[in-house]
């Protein structure tokens, strides 16, 4: 199979996909076969399906980005090797282990910056310099009221034109907090009328997490990734 035919295969679950190049692709799957990435995060990619969300994000070499609720940093370090010495990518939590400050003093991820405190109050530039921020899977474990303010503070954060993406476990249309709490995932609906109130605009949607087969009725965590996950892309106009 040829580049340009695996990329065609990548873009069948995009709603509205996003051009980009078969260097591109080829350099992404260089990534996820080094052998220093950690052998757990290696067994995730067949769910979570990296090289996808990375073109569909459109995240290019030398990119402004940032991971929020970045965990372990999964994709703080796939975002730090697709970006490049030239980019850089802020990764926050609310508190960093030792050992994500040891992963990230290595040399290979000298663009990477750390951030530590709530995401209401996450220390993004505020210049508007920005091309890509990403929160996986953890805007559901955010309240409310701190929903709100770190979606203002991103949308400081981003220049015009730069994309938001979330990714997150659906729950049932018109679900609300309860759901959030008890199952472990949102209603895709509230994510793009909050962020819309921060100044978005809902820009496209990929389909290649989504599982029709989950119910929304069970927590997502006991589906060992095989939940139905939304995929968007917020623009700041």
């Amino acid at each position: 199979m040829n580049g340009g035919e695996h990329i065609a295969r990548l873009l069948l679950g995009f709603v509205i996909w996003l051009p980009i190049g078969n260097a591109h692709a080829q350099d992404l799957r260089a990534i996820l076969a080094d052998r220093d990435r950690p052998d757990n995060e290696r067994a995730m990619d067949g769910d979570r399906k990296p090289e996808q969300l990375i073109i569909f994000f459109n995240v290019k070499v030398g990119a402004k980005s940032a991971d929020l609720m970045a965990g372990a940093g999964y994709y703080t370090a796939l975002l730090a090797l697709t970006v490049g010495p030239s980019g850089v990518v802020y990764s926050a939590n609310p508190s960093i282990k030792r050992q994500t400050r040891e992963r990230f003093s290595a040399p290979r991820f000298a663009n990477v910056k750390l951030l530590e405190g709530a995401m209401e109050q996450v220390a993004l530039p505020a210049d508007g310099s920005l091309d890509f921020i990403l929160i996986h899977l953890d805007y559901h474990m955010i309240g409310a009221p701190a929903r709100l303010e770190m979606n203002r503070r991103i949308f400081a954060a981003l220049k015009s034109g730069g994309i938001y993406g979330v990714v997150d476990h659906a729950a049932k249309e018109g679900a609300g907090e309860d759901d959030r709490k008890k199952l472990h995932r949102i209603d895709k609906q509230i994510v793009v009328k909050e962020t819309a109130g921060a100044g978005f605009r809902f820009a496209s949607e990929a389909l290649m997490l989504r599982h029709a087969a989950d119910a929304h009725d069970q927590p997502s965590q006991k589906l060992y990734g095989k939940s139905d996950r939304f995929v968007v892309a917020l623009r700041k106009p």
